[in-house]
């Protein structure tokens, strides 16, 4: 059982690379079960929250009902509050990847707000004044720089903190017949993944060059890490491994019912609930 479990956590070392890989089939077998001896509840984090996510150094963030986006060390210790969340309305995604620069978009006001690790604003960029009419997702460059998919031009974009641009990929409707539109953008280990529930993952390099499609859909909760791409969909969760090119399907325990989402790193799993964020262990 240990090893099922180790199989779908989400780890940070030994990255592999996925160039070359190739689009497989589901696994077709019926899916592995966890168990509730699998995992040891180590705390309870009470509130009503809308957003959650977490970091490389286990640093907990949520972003509440009444609109503060709060940090908690990994003992669950408040660490920072950012109180302007509805400055330009709910926002649509956040971004921790980076624990020195938590980004926070709006894509009604196309507006990107950055925090420090202490949730203080450092700068914000409408996009529409760079000549950046339409966006659905970004995310934090390996270079510290940011990701956007501009879906006016169909591009690949990086830009600096002030909105410059630094490169960009080839016209979209160029390189494929049938033209996605991201949701989520994530930069790891040399590669860029973009994913759009409909179609899949589409992976580029950090020259924009386009590399490869996963046909993966309807995916939720979406993160790459250790050579592997997860997922959930349903009551399901999926552990991609790129080397393998082997889906693995796991059925989620019924004591995590009625989660608002999950998210599996560090050898952790987070379960954020109506009224609670519910963090686990693996034993």
């Amino acid at each position: 059982m240990k090893q099922f479990i180790f199989n779908i956590i989400i780890c940070l070392s030994a990255l592999q690379s996925c160039a070359g890989a190739k689009p497989v089939a589901a696994n077709p077998a019926a899916p592995a079960s966890l168990s509730n001896d699998s995992f040891k509840l180590e705390k309870i984090i009470p509130g009503n929250f809308t957003i959650m996510d977490v970091d490389i150094l286990n640093n907990v963030y949520l972003v509440t009902t009444g609109n503060q986006l709060k940090k908690y060390n990994p003992a669950g210790d408040s660490m920072a509050v950012f109180n302007d969340v509805k400055k330009y309305g709910n926002p649509t995604l956040m971004d921790v990847s980076n624990p020195l620069k938590v980004l926070l978009y709006y894509k009604n006001y196309a507006t990107v707000v950055m925090l420090d690790r202490l949730l203080s604003q450092r700068n914000s960029i409408n996009f529409r004044e760079k000549n950046i009419f339409s966006v659905k997702a970004i995310a934090t460059s390996y270079d510290n720089n940011i990701w956007v998919f501009d879906e006016q031009d169909y591009k690949l974009k990086k830009i600096d903190e002030e909105g410059k641009l630094l490169q960009e990929s080839t016209d979209w409707r160029v390189l494929m017949d049938a033209v996605p539109s991201p949701t989520t953008i994530i930069d790891n280990n040399n590669f860029v993944y973009l994913y759009d529930d409909a179609k899949g993952f589409y992976i580029f390099d950090y020259y924009g060059t386009y590399k490869n499609n996963l046909p993966f859909l309807g995916w939720k909760n979406i993160a790459v890490a250790a050579g592997k791409i997860t997922g959930l969909q349903k009551n399901q969760l999926h552990s991609y491994i790129i080397e393998s090119l082997n889906d693995k399907t796991y059925t989620i325990p019924s004591f995590f019912k009625n989660y608002l989402s999950i998210k599996a790193i560090n050898g952790k799993v987070y379960v954020l609930k109506e009224d609670a964020l519910e963090i686990y262990s693996v034993l």
